[in-house]
């Protein structure tokens, strides 16, 4: 498929929406899919994607494309989509990329990696540069076809039991961190875990671990890390607007009609959309409330940002020397970000500079 088709179907979904090609929608299949969340049914926001997603391929063909959503757990463990959808069990998954990098660094790419792209950006990369067409070539061993659908945009830096006054606080800290993060946290002297998003308060509050982080304030407040741990960090440093995927078995899409197809591509752009809109709109209330309850809000210390940069480039660097298939994405991923920072240096951060200076 072309990279802009990600863009382009939008103008399908309309038609389609509109009932001007009632005998296309008509002509297709009843056909009944299941999708694997990596996200409970708690979280509106992150879980709520694949059911806005599941809503829309439902209008868009009158009823006879079904997707029915089930919650991590429910079918399969919340990181074993991606062996569901390769192997068939269940056709479509959503879920946070980043999350596999264990069976390949590569996968961070499509979500989050330390410093890298913002939302917008990680959009423009999609769908105007490679990104998608490089992450679609690395899935396809996978037996995955993937979508973009979801970012949560630039995240908080987590939830602590004690304060992060300097690098040395890091040293020993056990930390719930999301993904390809957890590598230069130890690097820096911390001992990340990979814990789903349901299981992360229990844990918090047994004092299994130290510190976590989910999302931002909206998610944060529904599961409650304010109440075992005061003290809230940022910026998230190592996801400035990580994607969430739609994961389609490669074998069950490759069945679908020409139309049918269509149909996923319109119904993950509109749940890529929504899901940020959700955060961003939801998110300030939610801070208010937390910081109003006793959440002490801090900047994290430039010596460890200092650090945890330093250590994401040279863990960068490192990988392309070894890992073939992330030194072809991330080489064309790296470009793309310092051109995207040149530009945002002047307009975006340049308004929001002095937008966020303003008393209104």
């Amino acid at each position: 498929m072309q990279r802009r088709s990600f863009v382009h179907g939008a103008g399908i979904a309309g038609v389609l929406a509109a009932g001007v090609a009632p005998a296309v929608v008509q002509a297709q299949a009843n056909i009944r899919w299941r999708l694997a969340s990596s996200f409970p049914k708690s979280l509106d926001t992150i879980y709520g994607a694949a059911e806005v997603f599941s809503k829309k391929v439902s209008e868009l063909t009158g009823g006879k494309f079904q997707v029915s959503v089930h919650a991590g757990g429910e079918l399969m463990p919340p990181f074993g989509v991606v062996d569901g959808v390769q192997n068939g069990t269940v056709e479509m998954a959503h879920t946070a990329p980043y999350y596999f990098f264990g069976k390949d660094e590569t996968f961070a790419l499509a979500c989050a990696i330390p410093f890298g792209l913002n939302s917008r950006q990680m959009t423009a990369w999609m769908v105007e540069g490679n990104g998608l067409k490089l992450m679609r070539e690395f899935y396809a061993k996978y037996n995955i076809i993937s979508f973009p659908m979801g970012n949560t945009g630039a995240q908080m830096g987590g939830w602590y039991r004690k304060e992060i006054k300097s690098i040395a606080d890091i040293k020993g800290l056990k930390m719930r961190i999301g993904g390809f993060a957890g590598k230069v946290l130890e690097r820096m002297g911390g001992v990340p875990q990979n814990i789903p998003g349901g299981e992360i308060y229990q844990s918090l509050e047994k004092g299994t671990i130290d510190a976590t982080e989910w999302v931002g304030p909206y998610d944060d407040q529904k599961l409650g890390f304010n109440k075992v741990a005061p003290n809230y960090y940022y910026p998230g440093w190592w996801e400035g607007g990580p994607q969430l995927d739609l994961y389609v078995n490669t074998k069950a899409y490759e069945g679908l009609s020409a139309e049918y197809k269509a149909v996923i591509e319109c119904a993950a752009a509109v749940g890529h959309i929504d899901m940020q809109a959700k955060y961003d709109a939801k998110n300030p209330a939610a801070l208010r409330q937390l910081v109003a309850g006793g959440t002490k809000l801090f900047r994290f210390p430039k010596d460890v940002l200092d650090a945890a940069f330093k250590e994401s480039m040279a863990l960068y660097s490192e990988l392309s020397a070894k890992n073939p298939s992330w030194k072809k994405v991330y080489e064309d991923y790296a470009k793309f970000r310092s051109e995207q920072n040149l530009w945002f240096r002047f307009a975006e951060a340049g308004f929001d500079d002095f937008m966020q200076q303003q008393k209104l």
